[in-house]
């Protein structure tokens, strides 16, 4: 309850031994999919990403590069607001090169619906994205490629997922 601030959590819904496990898995599968010759460009989704980002890059045995967007469209709710803001765009060049973008959840989809058309008109060899969890409740422009855990419709937080900012150092994925 410390991590929490004394506020109730619902439940919990993945435990950190299930998450690990699960990441150490896409981390192999990841690895296996590409080319071990060819870059690998992994683009993490801040903020929400970049503990998911940290373990699966460690899990992923070949070389990488590691860059980052922050793109916001939730504020302080618990429902996306619908706008997206690119807030910090990379600079690195796609073209020719395999991309792999890391989200932490598939929610509404907004956010990879303005996204990923941005990316792919930057020429990538290919485009793949890879989130931990995924509620299915969106149509995207491009299917995940890996996904962790399908998620239950209810407002998580913990492992990077947060609510206002908070949150986000749980160890575990529990419901608000």
């Amino acid at each position: 309850m410390a991590r929490t601030g004394g506020r109730e959590l619902k439940r919990v819904v993945y435990t950190r031994e299930q998450i690990r496990e699960r990441v150490e898995e896409m981390g192999r599968e990841i690895a296996e999919a590409y080319p071990a010759d060819e870059p690998l460009l992994i683009l993490g989704l801040l903020k929400g990403s970049f503990i998911f980002l940290a373990d699966l890059v460690r899990e992923i045995a070949r070389p990488v590069q590691v860059d980052f967007l922050i793109a916001s469209s939730y504020g302080s709710g618990t429902v996306s607001s619908g706008e997206v803001t690119l807030l910090y765009d990379t600079g690195a060049d796609f073209e020719g090169r395999h991309v792999l973008l890391v989200e932490d959840i598939i929610d509404s989809g907004t956010t990879l619906a303005r996204l990923v058309p941005r990316l792919e008109a930057r020429k990538p060899k290919s485009l793949e994205l890879v989130t931990l969890l995924h509620k299915r409740i969106a149509t995207l422009p491009r299917e995940a490629r890996w996904v962790g855990f399908d998620a239950p419709r209810e407002f998580l937080i913990g492992y990077g997922l947060d609510h206002s900012e908070d949150y986000r150092n749980l160890p575990f994925i529990a419901s608000l």
